[in-house]
């Protein structure tokens, strides 16, 4: 295997990564909006909770707490949890190839 290839798979990994930490960060993000009580009315706050909630949306509702925060954390977490899980595996196992 030739270094320049490698070079290339070590890249794609590293975009891999950074897509999944980007996806995490903004749910994450969401999530702090969402317990710090932020203003929806706000651009920034409208755009972050949509992209979460396209992000999340497989698991949005997924657990059914009596509490409305601790459904929002659950299961937008576990949205980000999967992601950083998920992206990581496979940008490892890009860059082992």
């Amino acid at each position: 295997m030739s270094p320049a290839y490698r070079r290339g798979s070590n890249q794609a990994g590293s975009i891999v990564a950074i897509v999944a930490d980007i996806m995490a960060f903004i749910i994450g993000l969401w999530i702090l909006m969402y317990l710090l009580d932020a203003n929806r009315a706000n651009d920034f706050v409208q755009f972050v909770y949509d992209a979460a909630s396209w992000l999340a949306g497989w698991s949005h509702d997924l657990f059914t707490f009596d509490e409305q925060w601790a459904r929002v954390v659950a299961g937008y977490g576990l949205a980000a949890i999967v992601y950083l899980f998920v992206g990581h595996a496979i940008a490892n196992r890009i860059n082992r190839h």
